[in-house]
């Protein structure tokens, strides 16, 4: 996973809640084999019509939003189904950061996996984030290590983060990372237990 300590980003507003992983990635897209290549389907049928084409009213597809980083979307992001597809999806298509009012669960945990920064902020200021993010070009700096985020005026807004999720995302230890710190002790249980 790669390391994480601080990303600055332009913003995309998603101005819905309840948003689910099938709406994240629709399961017609789950058959690759590999965690690249997802984000090309991101919100596909909201992105794309029937025919394929880029859908005008949906503002993902505004040139505007096509380096965006960090989304900010409504609350109860990435209810559903327990799909790490959808994660993958979104870092895939180059989203690193996520601000929400509240994220499911599973999807929360997934995210951290995954090397996605998800972040929890009431609601008035996602709203402020988002109503700033359609009017002009909005960029966010966010800090793991003083967890705090400065718009481009310099206005900090702090946040909390779980300590450990903190520390993965800086250090850019996933699971496989976390149990090859302890290859010498698991190496010697092996020898041992022979």
């Amino acid at each position: 996973m790669e390391a994480i300590k601080k990303h600055t980003g332009s913003v995309y507003p998603l101005h819905r809640s309840n948003v689910d992983t099938d709406q994240i990635i629709p399961k017609q897209f789950l058959k690759r084999i590999e965690r690249t290549g997802f984000g090309q389907f991101l919100f596909y049928h909201w992105r794309f019509d029937d025919d394929g084409n880029k859908r005008p009213n949906f503002n993902l597809n505004d040139e505007k939003y096509e380096d965006a980083s960090i989304l900010i979307a409504g609350e109860n992001f990435g209810c559903g189904s327990s799909r790490e597809h959808a994660p993958w999806s979104l870092l895939d298509f180059g989203f690193r950061i996520i601000i929400a009012p509240s994220f499911a669960d599973i999807f929360y945990s997934n995210s951290f996996k995954n090397g996605i920064v998800p972040i929890i902020m009431d609601e008035e200021q996602v709203k402020k984030w988002q109503k700033e993010a359609d009017e002009t070009e909005l960029t966010l700096t966010v800090d793991l290590e003083t967890k705090e985020i400065k718009d481009q005026n310099g206005e900090a807004v702090a946040f909390d983060i779980p300590e450990y999720h903190r520390q993965n995302l800086i250090n850019g230890w996933d699971d496989i990372a976390l149990t090859l710190q302890l290859e010498d002790k698991i190496s010697n249980y092996e020898q041992t237990s022979l």
